[in-house]
């Protein structure tokens, strides 16, 4: 069974999520501050954690912070806070998805079933990703759609390999400008609108309408299988 830790300071909003959670078959479990989320994550390894950052003791991204230093364990924030900066700030602290209140209950649940899909495809480690359109060979470094080979320019394919080696994860702009161009050039968004661009219209079979290489506004992008 699959366990999902709740982590919010809002009574209300953690028993709304232990309803809908146990009567889809997750085991949840709960706590109300920053302190006593780290203490339950450690003795129940949780398989994904749900966290807000408005927390009465210590803040969400001081949680984060906690959890990475020594888990994996998918998170998603659930919080108040629509800026910018403070959603960057929790993706770069190691949050895999970030979800604003107040939230529908069907986009949480389908967050929180792809950040278990990850996890699963990070433990069976598989080399080709497929979608409906394309297919991704990390092997190989290939990319077919259509039964056709497609090619790429290397910066391209570098942003590509690391939305795909994320399937369903929200990957935030710093880490892509990081990763392709270097960390002098983390300021410098215009280049992924250009070649995010390019990558539509090479693999997306609708590039105004994607389905697969997604624009999260203002955080980053998503590889959606």
């Amino acid at each position: 069974m699959t366990s999902v830790l709740v982590v919010d300071d809002e009574p209300q909003i953690v028993k709304a999520l232990r309803i809908n959670l146990s009567a889809r078959g997750y085991h949840v479990l709960t706590a109300y501050d920053g302190k006593t989320a780290l203490s339950v994550a450690v003795e129940g390894k949780p398989d994904v954690v749900v966290l807000d950052l408005g927390l009465p003791d210590i803040d969400g991204v001081e949680v984060i912070a906690g959890l990475r230093g020594w888990s994996t364990v998918p998170i998603i924030v659930l919080s108040a806070r629509t800026d910018s900066a403070t959603k960057v700030e929790a993706l770069d602290a190691g949050a895999d998805d970030y979800v604003t209140k107040p939230f529908g209950m069907d986009e949480l649940l389908a967050r929180l079933r792809a950040a278990v899909r990850r996890k699963t495809k990070q433990e069976v480690d598989e080399p080709i990703v497929r979608t409906s359109t394309f297919t991704v060979d990390l092997t190989v470094k290939k990319v077919h759609r259509d039964d056709r080979e497609v090619h790429l320019t290397p910066t391209e394919w570098g942003l590509l390999e690391i939305l795909a080696r994320n399937p369903d994860r929200l990957v935030s702009q710093k880490q892509l400008l990081s990763e392709v161009w270097g960390p002098t050039s983390v300021g410098e968004s215009q280049y992924l609108r250009v070649y995010m661009a390019q990558l539509r219209r090479k693999l997306e079979r609708d590039p105004a309408h994607p389905k697969h290489l997604i624009t999260e506004p203002g955080m980053g992008y998503r590889f959606q299988l």
